[in-house]
Order: C-alpha cells, then structure tokens, then sequence
C-alpha cells in the first residue's frame, strides 16, 4: 500500500486524481480555499482535510508518505495572467466571479515542496504545474534545491487527452508539466511506458505506442502541436506523425439534462457572448459545441466531437445545440438530415449545460 499526501494548492483545481489509482490511498488534502476543501471533501468524505495556508503550516502536522503529490498554484505562471483581461473578475454562466480567496495569488507555492521534501525525505515526488512553469526565473534554483536534497528527475511534457496508459485519458484537452523525482541510489522509473500513447499508424496498418518528437530538440518544452508532435518509432514509414486515441466531450456530456433556451434568459446574454454563440453556428452549424460564455479568455467554440478546453473550477462553457423545431413539430436530432428548410427563421439554439442540471 503506498501512502500518499495531496497538496493540492491552486485555486483553479484540485489534484484529486490520486485516488483513482489502485493501491494508493490519500490520507490528508489540505488547500488555502475553503471552496476547495469542502468540493475535495464533498467527493473524499474519508480524508481527513485541512483549511490552510501551506506556506505557514509545519511539515510535521502531516504524516510522512511514500509519494508526495504536489499541484502548486499556477496563476502566475499561465499564460493567461498575462493577458490584459483579468478572467478573475470576469463573471461566468452564473453571473459570478471568483472570490477574493481564490483570486489572490495562492501562497502555496513551489517552495513548500522543497519545505515538505526536506523534512520528510519522500521516497518520489511528483510536482504538477501548467507548462509555462518552467519559464519561471527560479526553476533552475528550484531544481537544485531539490537535488540538493538528494533527489533525481525528469520533467514530462503531456497533454491529459494522451494520458491513456492506465485506461481511458480525460475527455479534456490540458497541456501540463510534471516534474518526476526519485532518490539517488533508487531506480529511475519507467516513464516511457506510462507517457507513450497508443496510436494508429496509418502507414504501418497497425496500432503502435507513439513517440514524442519535439519540433526544436534543443528545448524539449511546450504543448502538444505547437512544440511537439506524436510520431511512430517505426522507420517503415519514416516515422510518419500519427495522431493518438482520444475521448470527445460528448463521451461525458449528460445529454438527458434539460438546459435553458437563450430566448427564455430573464437577463440577456453580453455582446461578446452572442458574437461567440455566431462565430459557432458559422464554423458548426451541423453539430453541437462548446461555446465560452465568460470567466475565461478563451474566444472560440469547439465542437462536442473534440476533447474538452480545459476545465477549472468555474463553469464557462455553454452548450450550444442546433435542432430543427418548426411549427410545433417534434425536432430532429442533429445527426438526422435536416427538413426541408424555407426562408422563415425555423432553427432553434440551446443553451447552456450545468454540470447540476439548471
């Protein structure tokens, strides 16, 4: 049994994950939000969870454990914090923004994970961030502290969509950075077999694990497509770019939920939210997508038959649903040809999905 301690500190999400491996048990969560706390708890009702600052916490409040978990808070390091629109103060579906807790910089930062490490001496540590977290001035530093204290590493590049090695990957398109530690003297693990997607090679007819190729080998950093791509270890086909497996968010979309109608909002929807809803049915009118709806810097629809944008705490995404419903007539499903169209407005758009059915 490997025991495991979760410090899942960013305000944008949790590292709950964890538990979903078998063998492994998370005794203790701990995050500076209480939103947070009580979500993990809601769905961990037999781990015991802390409301607290990291930073100002003593490592020795928390049992010691195999395996250190860390998911440091992220905000200053994505790309996002730099853009001039502030997504923090940006209502969402709900007309809400984030609370002041949440917004402000988390505390828990890299740092505790060398504090944590130092004193307890965790035989592997595993340290989740966004990409551009290796950008950061102290990275280097960071990396050193930690082999000062005696441990090796490897920093892995993967998109969640690929992570299909212990079963179906996340419906979710999310680009991330893990930072792998292991004591000197221990072996390294095998990360190959637990990062290397599987794929269908069309040049070869068959399915093959893919290989990571990075378009600028001397700076193996980046997100998938923009910095590398997957490609078969197969010289029969010149190592030709393949494409692996993936889940479409309609694979996880409750589509019994009954959603709300645009025309039938008490408050109507913000300007860009209607250029967003237009610029959809212009690039998918045919199917449905997900279309961004405040709370978030993203621009562009998606189609339900791709991986989810990826997702934070805060609903931001609309479904946006083009049926057929003429006079009074049962609608058909977008997957049925459609009826014969006239010049009268007979096409009906739905909107929005809740996770909680509103």
């Amino acid at each position: 049994m490997i025991t495991l301690t979760d410090l899942f500190c960013g305000a944008g999400g949790s590292s709950s994950g964890a538990t979903e491996v078998p063998g492994v048990q998370v005794r203790m969560a701990a995050n500076h939000w209480p939103l947070a706390v009580e979500t993990h708890n809601t769905n961990h009702p037999n781990t015991d969870h802390d409301c607290a600052d990291l930073s100002q916490v003593e490592p020795r409040r928390y049992a010691r454990t195999d395996v250190l978990w860390a998911s440091p808070e992220c905000t200053n390091h994505s790309v996002a914090r730099g853009r001039r629109r502030n997504i923090d103060s940006t209502p969402d579906l709900f007309d809400e923004v984030l609370p002041d807790a949440a917004a402000e910089r988390s505390r828990a930062t890299m740092w505790d994970v060398v504090r944590f490490a130092e004193h307890h001496r965790y035989r592997s540590v595993v340290v989740e961030n966004v990409v551009d977290a290796a950008k950061w001035v102290l990275f280097e530093p960071w990396l050193t502290a930690m082999d000062a204290l005696g441990y090796c590493h490897r920093v892995v590049y993967l998109n969640s969509m690929h992570a299909s090695a212990a079963g179906d990957p996340a419906p979710q398109s999310r680009d991330r950075m893990y930072i792998v530690f292991w004591r000197n003297g221990s072996t390294a693990p095998d990360l190959d077999r637990w990062t290397r997607p599987r794929a269908w090679c069309t040049g070869c007819d068959c399915e093959i694990t893919a290989v990571q190729a990075w378009k600028n080998p001397s700076r193996p950093w980046g997100r998938y497509r923009a910095q590398y791509v997957w490609r078969c270890p197969s010289v029969t086909c010149r190592n030709s770019i393949v494409e692996p497996a993936w889940l479409p968010a309609s694979s996880v979309i409750d589509w019994n939920l009954r959603g709300q109608r645009i025309g039938d909002r008490s408050k109507p929807l913000a300007a860009k939210t209607i250029a967003r809803i237009e610029a959809g049915l212009a690039k998918y009118a045919t199917e449905a997508c997900l279309i961004p709806a405040g709370g978030t810097w993203r621009s562009s629809g998606t189609p339900v038959t791709a991986a989810f944008p990826a997702r934070t705490t805060r609903e931001t995404d609309a479904l946006l649903v083009p049926v057929e419903g003429r006079d009074g007539k049962q609608a058909m499903p977008i997957s049925a040809p459609v009826r014969t169209m006239t010049t009268r407005s007979e096409t009906a758009v739905l909107v929005p999905y809740y996770g909680n059915g509103t």
